[in-house]
């Protein structure tokens, strides 16, 4: 190219050259002054958005942590109360089989007992219905909560403490009727057997009153079932008998042949069910029996003590309670393996944000040194080249 006093080629060349450099070297300073790699879209678009998402990944994941710390403030908060309402059972239990003890107490004994029992009986309540959690009941059967435990919509757990008219209170366990100083009986019929000698060779019966087939009625009538059968020397106690997962009356009529078999050892069914009551029927004395073995095979029903049923009531109050607390236990643990798996998540997705978006220190100081020496090597070859079109005066000389 010739020489040219208008146009300094060589300048506009290096100047170029040291521009492009000064803002290599502006980048790499604000780079390693900030620690970010992309500070602004033009510097990564696609390395901007991905970040961008993966960080609001990270803050949805760290409040799940949070919320799930909620969830087990929640369940702690409720396991502490039935603690207090197991060892309150645990009190009426001792209180009950100390009531029990007919030969050693008075009336006035049992009436004594029976003041501390109505006593633990309304803390039970105030306990039930008072433990909360930011204003939300959580023992009374109503609770139901959703807790959020991940950064995603649909990512939630939810606990339920009770059911509706369940709680754990004393009409919600069940225990509103507890009563020591009086005896449950049940209104009964009972037919003696029939010998051989007597007569024609007929069953004993014992009939209960009660609907035990008529819909909406039975299911009251065999929980209300209380004392006992007495048969061939053999006491049946009726409010033992376990009739979870019965629905029809059918149902709970097997339930109770079902105990009440291998108790016995008949080789008939002996309980059958209608609208007018529940029959226990004993086996037919044999031919050539007699009155006395007559007597033998009639079966009898002995009413339960107020004691004695509350005993077992409280036995099935406690049952409820203890569910529940390992539920509760259960879910505790679950929510502090979420909390596990988030903190994981979070460490993973925060590495793998500071792999796009932060600064690799030791390579930018290296680039930004590069930058400088060639700022430092272009400023000076623009010097010379501004000088250049001076050489052209030789010539006009």
């Amino acid at each position: 190219m010739g020489l040219s006093v208008v146009t300094n080629v060589s300048a506009l060349v290096a100047h170029r050259a040291v521009t492009t450099t000064s803002d290599s070297m502006t980048r790499s300073l604000e780079r390693l002054s900030s620690g970010y790699r992309i500070n602004r879209a033009a510097d990564d678009a696609a390395g901007l958005a991905i970040s961008q998402n993966l960080r609001a990944q990270i803050t949805g994941l760290k409040q799940a942590a949070r919320n799930t710390q909620d969830g087990i403030s929640v369940v702690r908060t409720a396991d502490g109360a039935l603690h207090a309402a197991t060892s309150l059972l645990h009190r009426m239990r001792d209180l009950s089989v100390q009531a029990a003890n007919d030969g050693g107490l008075t009336d006035s004994a049992k009436q004594a007992i029976q003041s501390e029992l109505n006593q633990l009986k309304e803390e039970l309540t105030r306990i039930g219905g008072t433990t909360t959690f930011n204003g939300k009941s959580l023992l009374d059967g109503t609770y139901q909560g959703t807790f959020q435990i991940g950064a995603n919509r649909g990512e939630t757990l939810t606990v339920v403490i009770g059911s509706p008219g369940l709680g754990v209170t004393t009409a919600g366990l069940g225990l509103s009727s507890v009563d020591v100083t009086g005896s449950t009986a049940l209104a009964s019929t009972v037919t003696p057997a029939i010998s051989d000698a007597e007569g024609l060779p007929a069953p004993g019966r014992v009939v209960l009153a009660g609907d035990f087939t008529t819909g909406g009625l039975y299911p009251a009538s065999f929980a209300g079932l209380a004392g006992s059968i007495t048969y061939k020397g053999k006491t049946f106690d009726l409010s033992t008998v376990d009739y979870s997962g019965a629905v029809t009356a059918t149902d709970y009529v097997t339930r109770l042949n079902a105990a009440a078999l291998p108790f016995f050892g008949t080789p008939h069914t002996p309980f059958t069910g209608s609208a007018g009551g529940l029959t226990f029927t004993g086996e037919t004395p044999a031919v050539g029996s007699t009155a006395p073995e007559a007597v033998a095979l009639t079966p009898a029903y002995t009413g339960q003590s107020g004691a004695s049923r509350a005993i077992s009531m409280i036995d099935d109050a406690v049952d409820v309670v203890s569910s529940l607390r390992a539920y509760l236990g259960a879910v505790e643990n679950r929510f502090e393996h979420v909390i596990g798996g988030l903190t994981t998540s979070i460490e993973n997705i925060t590495a793998s944000v500071s792999r796009i978006s932060d600064t690799d220190m030791a390579w930018e100081m290296a680039a930004f040194s590069r930058h400088q020496i060639l700022s430092q090597a272009g400023t000076a070859m623009l010097s010379q080249a501004v000088r250049a079109p001076q050489n052209i005066l030789a010539l006009l000389r």
